[in-house]
């Protein structure tokens, strides 16, 4: 049954909007009709594309969904599946509570497309951009086993704890970054505007200036005369990188420049790591072929040069190599890693011991970045006190002097 979003005027003449389910346009405004509301507007969700051309299909979202709000519905999904409520249902269920008319409009369509016979890995592929093709896979892998709840289960947690690393990671840095523009600021608010006024002073004197002030002086000139000029250039700087990184062969020469790093080098190894064992995990232990699994879970890892890493692999397993022996060669992913996936293709646990491996590289990850952000912050600190210290020195050494003189 199709999803239809309304625009409609409640009895006090207030706009009202949201989405119903109706074989037809005519139905839905005699639903509003009935609840006391005068319809405006009702049309098929999704039923238009960006020139406004009308069209028979859903599969033209455009939007996408933000990982809390995914994990949310996946979670939702997966909890009534596991309770024995049939999918459709479920779906319906999660709708109808959404808060939010794009996520409610995207399940209705899911939903639509299952009542008229698609599977369920079908309805969520017409949606590539919200649903990742490691989610269709696995559902698609559920479906045929007969354990799609147990699957939704797994994505859940996934998509979860997906969204906690983003958060921690996003809460971690906001603090750091804050202290850095705050520091940049100051620094060069004092030198444009504080320093100027101060060294008028020493001019008029005619008084000899310490190395530390003729030093301040300079950076202030600087500052005045330049100041814009380097901003700018930052500005056209990143622009112009931004647009480099979109070329393939340049975005590889970056990250591997990333990875030679001391400490950024092996937080994004572990991270990429660790993402590629956890969505082989859950594919894995979902029945998705190896091979295909590996494809997929290649497509997690945002590092270029780790995930040709991957597909290199991928290729010489077609050929007969074993996953850990492919890997090894490619030299870019932990020992522990590699270690963990022999010992599962060695006992035939391959998805167990990949979890657990998912598992080791998450908690060394977040141990690094803690550490890492342990010494980032007291060093900013630190950095902002030595600049203000020596521009404080640099106004007050020469009226020192002065009072020296005239004492």
């Amino acid at each position: 049954m199709p999803a239809f979003e309304y625009l409609a005027l409640d009895a006090k003449g207030r706009e009202k909007k949201g989405i119903l389910e109706g074989d037809s346009a005519r139905q839905i405004r005699g639903q509003l009709r009935d609840q006391g509301l005068s319809p405006l507007k009702v049309e098929e969700s999704n039923s238009k594309d960006k020139a406004g051309n009308s069209e028979k299909t859903h599969a033209n979202f455009r939007g996408s969904l933000k990982t809390s709000e995914l994990s949310l519905i996946i979670r939702q999904i997966a909890t009534l599946t596991s309770a024995g409520t049939p999918l459709e249902e479920s779906l319906a269920a999660t709708a109808k509570h959404s808060e939010k008319n794009k996520v409610k409009s995207l399940l209705l369509t899911v939903r639509g497309k299952l009542m008229e016979g698609h599977s369920f890995a079908e309805a969520l592929g017409q949606y590539p951009k919200v649903f990742p093709e490691m989610f269709r896979a696995t559902v698609s892998a559920g479906e045929q086993s007969g354990h799609l709840d147990g699957v939704l289960e797994r994505l859940a947690d996934f998509s979860e704890d997906r969204q906690s690393t983003q958060s921690t990671v996003k809460k971690a840095l906001v603090y750091p970054i804050f202290l850095v523009v705050i520091s940049i600021a100051i620094v060069a608010l004092m030198l444009a505007v504080v320093v100027p006024k101060v060294v008028e002073t020493f001019d008029d004197l005619g008084q000899e200036l310490p190395g530390i002030t003729l030093a301040l002086i300079a950076a202030s000139d600087f500052v005045q005369n330049w100041g814009l000029l380097v901003v700018i250039l930052m500005i056209v700087g990143i622009i112009a990188f931004a647009r480099a990184m979109q070329s393939d062969a340049f975005k590889f020469k970056v990250h591997s420049f990333i990875l030679k790093l001391p400490v950024a080098g092996k937080l994004v190894r572990s991270a990429n790591a660790a993402s590629f064992a956890r969505t082989l995990s859950i594919l894995a232990a979902s029945g998705v072929p190896v091979l295909e699994a590996l494809d997929i879970a290649s497509q997690v890892i945002s590092n270029r040069p780790m995930r040709k890493a991957v597909l290199e692999a991928s290729a010489k397993v077609r050929e007969g190599t074993s996953l850990s022996r492919a890997l090894e060669n490619s030299k870019q992913f932990p020992p522990m890693l590699l270690h963990l996936i022999a010992s599962g293709e060695g006992s035939g646990r391959l998805g167990y011991m990949l979890e657990k491996a998912a598992t080791h590289l998450e908690r060394e990850q977040d141990s690094a970045v803690s550490g890492a952000l342990g010494i980032l912050q007291p060093t900013i600190v630190l950095i902002m006190g030595a600049a203000i210290l020596a521009i404080v020195l640099g106004i007050l050494l020469p009226i020192f002097e002065l009072n020296d003189m005239v004492g």
